[in-house]
């Protein structure tokens, strides 16, 4: 997965494009779809006795976006990428910006299979 909780992001279409970059609090449907703080903003509207709201009323919550309508957001190109996935030395894993090689963090240990062999 390209995309995790707890990453920043941009949203890339719609009325919360292009705005600070925001965290991503919950990935649902299978990886499909994200759910971004404060992006997407409706109301619920609950009845008396809700555990959230027990005196009733309007609860606003954030709901899911399309995965692909957002991108991780790169420190170094200050603005949102496409990411990559690459292997270094060693034969870890990681996550990378396409646009300048920055590495967002390792996704799997090392391991010998990968390693670039050096004579």
């Amino acid at each position: 997965m390209r995309i995790k909780k707890g990453d920043l992001v941009e949203v890339t279409t719609g009325a919360d494009a292009r705005k600070q970059p925001r965290k991503v609090l919950e990935i649902v449907q299978d990886g499909q779809k994200v759910i971004v703080e404060g992006v997407n903003r409706v109301y619920k509207h609950v009845k008396r006795g809700h555990p959230k709201a027990p005196q009733g009323g309007r609860l606003s919550l954030e709901m899911p976006i399309a995965i692909s309508n957002v991108a991780l957001y790169c420190d170094s190109c200050k603005k949102g990428v496409r990411v990559g996935v690459k292997y270094d030395d060693k034969g870890a894993k990681s996550r990378v910006c396409r646009k300048c090689g920055h590495v967002f963090n390792v996704i799997s240990p090392a391991n010998p299979k990968y390693a670039t062999q050096s004579k």
